[in-house]
């Protein structure tokens, strides 16, 4: 499966960006779908994920209440709405994902990967 990440851009402090991420080459049926971040000098990490009914979520605590992950099965397709903003926000941000419906957060369990986008935030 290819995936194709987009909607990034630059944002002022306390704005919002949807990211979507479309897979291509395959079904993201039965996948556990997520997003990671990654800054210059640092390892990615995990900010979010959503089981493939949508029944289970799970976010990074320093985004709690700001960030949304969703899917669309029908377009095969999931996204990452972010609200409020702040200057450490900024990063590059891949989706990801792996079979299975699990909330395990390391990177290293999932299999598919988008190219990133980058999101910045000015104070």
């Amino acid at each position: 499966v290819q995936l194709q990440a987009s909607g990034g851009g630059l944002v002022q402090v306390g704005g919002s960006l949807r990211l979507s991420c479309v897979a291509s080459g395959g079904s993201l049926s039965r996948s556990t779908v997520g997003w990671f971040r990654q800054r210059p000098g640092e390892d990615r990490k995990f900010v979010a994920s959503v089981t493939w009914w949508g029944d289970r979520t799970k976010y990074a605590d320093s985004v709690k209440g700001r960030f949304s992950i969703s899917r669309d099965n029908a377009e095969n397709a999931m996204y990452l709405q972010m609200n409020s903003l702040k200057p450490e926000d900024t990063a590059v941000y891949f989706c990801a994902a792996r079979l299975g419906s699990s909330s395990d957060t390391r990177a290293s369990l999932y299999s598919s990967w988008g190219q990133g986008t980058l999101v910045t935030v000015s104070s």
